[in-house]
């Protein structure tokens, strides 16, 4: 799929005339049920061999916006939630391309540009490491810190809860390197994670998004070199604060595909079981429960594709987004919960029983109250921008 056939102007809840995440999902339904059973590792390469996967992935490593790029990413996302990708396997392949490629991919050193191959076929897999232990909504009490030495910089430090750190290849990560507490204290960098005194952990034991692999990671010693920053010294939390706003306005995605195909498990369940000698489908009460999901679902798509237009337009700078982003992301991440919560009851008993086929996964629901910035911080971050005096 080119980027000159892919619809930009269809309302996010109509049929395009071509429906790209329809279309997806028709492409990935041969692969989607043997994922779960894989490994990370051979999960994601099988993922990518997919070509409109593959597109998009050259679309982010090109820090291409506009002509509805954004937005195609978007809709392949939920092609494949709808096909039944894992949803830690899309959580993770939406991460990795709003929330570390398509960023580094528009700055101005390109970083990612010799790893494009390795990227593009899967062999290569990112990770953004920025949690600490004693905080990670709070950036500038980091403890990680980059010493300027002779040739460059020292690293030492320890990231906590990365998000696929025990298989990346390459971790974007921020240091310190100046001791005070202030905007410019902070600098990112692009680091192999085979360089001398990195190594990372065995994969924490995840309740949620299990499909994706959590750990932590230790920097002893690195040495890194101009080359390895992602931008100047000191522009680190400028440089974070557009890979939280992508993450933000567009994370999200990862879900559509999978809210889409419990309703239709829904619908399909309620039509076929019988309570008091009719449809349970027939029952107004559970009819508008079910209602009530393709309200949510409609909401959350319509915000998130709207923020993929935005994007896509560039009318509006990406800096000046930031709020908006923080905005989508607690609403979608609420309305997830909601959705699953008013899910459950449906599917009665098999809402729990992880084989049934119709089970519901609450953890990775609540998950999206953390992740990409807690939603309390992100609502004072929000009241700041609306003139509050507030500190966090």
């Amino acid at each position: 799929m080119t980027a000159a056939t892919r619809p930009t102007d269809v309302p996010p809840n109509d049929v395009a005339p071509t429906d790209v995440p329809a279309a997806v999902a028709a492409e990935a339904a041969d692969i989607a049920p043997s994922l779960a059973d894989l490994n990370f590792r051979d999960a994601w390469r099988a993922l990518l061999s997919l070509p409109s996967v593959s597109a998009v992935m050259a679309d982010s490593l090109r820090g291409a916006t506009g002509d509805g790029v954004v937005t195609n990413a978007v809709e392949v996302i939920e092609g494949l939630g709808r096909a039944g990708v894992p949803a830690g396997l899309c959580y993770a392949f939406t991460s990795q391309i709003f929330g570390i490629q398509w960023p580094l991919s528009v700055s101005a050193r390109k970083p990612l540009d010799p790893y494009v191959d390795g990227l593009v076929d899967g062999s290569l897999v990112l990770c953004h490491a920025l949690t600490e232990e004693t905080g990670g909504s709070d950036p500038l009490s980091m403890r990680t810190a980059a010493t300027v030495t002779d040739g460059g910089y020292r690293v030492d430090g320890r990231k906590a809860y990365v998000t696929a750190a025990p298989e990346a290849d390459l971790i974007l990560t921020f240091a310190r390197t100046d001791e005070a507490r202030h905007p410019f204290a902070l600098s990112s960098f692009l680091i192999p994670a085979d360089r001398p005194g990195v190594t990372r952990t065995e994969p924490f034991a995840k309740v949620a998004l299990t499909e994706v692999p959590m750990g932590a990671i230790d920097f002893d010693g690195v040495a890194v070199t101009d080359a390895d920053m992602v931008a100047a010294e000191g522009s680190g939390l400028a440089f974070l604060s557009s890979t939280t706003t992508w993450e933000r306005a567009l994370l999200m995605s990862y879900a559509l595909g999978g809210m889409h195909a419990t309703i239709e498990r829904v619908v399909g369940w309620l039509r076929d079981r019988e309570q008091f000698g009719r449809s349970l489908g027939s029952n107004p009460l559970v009819a508008s429960r079910v209602s009530d999901l393709a309200i949510i679902r409609y909401r959350v798509r319509a915000l998130v594709y709207d923020m993929a237009r935005r994007i896509d337009e560039g009318s509006t700078p990406l800096s000046a987004l930031s709020t908006d982003a923080a905005q989508v992301k607690i609403s979608c991440a609420q309305d997830l919960l909601a959705f699953e919560t008013a899910a459950a009851p449906l599917f009665g008993a098999r809402s729990v029983i992880a084989d049934s086929g119709y089970g519901i996964n609450m953890t990775s629901a609540i998950a999206a109250s953390i992740y990409a910035g807690t939603n309390d911080l992100l609502r004072v971050s929000i009241a700041r921008d609306l003139g509050l005096p507030v500190e966090n």
